[in-house]
């Protein structure tokens, strides 16, 4: 049985809320799609995929949002649809002086590209759509 959402909204705390933002806002080209400040001690910032029903959403308590990143293996992946978008994705990214890691799991070789965001959370660039 499948059930079908209508939109998927993916919440981490962080301690760096200034600098997360300008990664996915400037580094990434995601739209800021909303925010909030001082709701029950609570910054935060919603951001969309355009094009998409996803959004990222990060908040920061005003006693702190430790949010130490897990293994290098957990993953946001970001798929373009066309060499084009993706070559101007990886331009962006570089842009604002980000440079790619190395992948924890080699099976990311070749399909497309990791940064890491100021909370050391990684993002892969992947060339290509998903296909099963």
């Amino acid at each position: 049985m499948s059930i079908a959402a209508a939109q998927v909204r993916i919440a981490r705390p962080t301690d760096k809320l200034k600098q997360v933002t300008e990664f996915y806002n400037m580094a990434l080209g995601m739209p800021i799609i909303g925010s909030f400040s001082g709701h029950d001690g609570y910054d935060g910032i919603m951001l969309g995929i355009k094009g998409a029903n996803i959004h990222l959403e990060f908040t920061q308590h005003i006693n702190g949002s430790p949010c130490p990143a897990p293994s290098l293996d957990n993953l946001l992946v970001i798929y373009y649809a066309t060499e084009e978008e993706y070559n101007a994705a990886v331009e962006l990214i570089e842009s604002h002086g980000h440079q790619p890691v190395a992948p924890e799991n080699e099976y990311w070789l070749g399909k497309g590209l990791i940064y890491e965001d100021p909370d050391g959370w990684r993002v892969v660039l992947f060339n290509g759509l998903y296909s099963n």
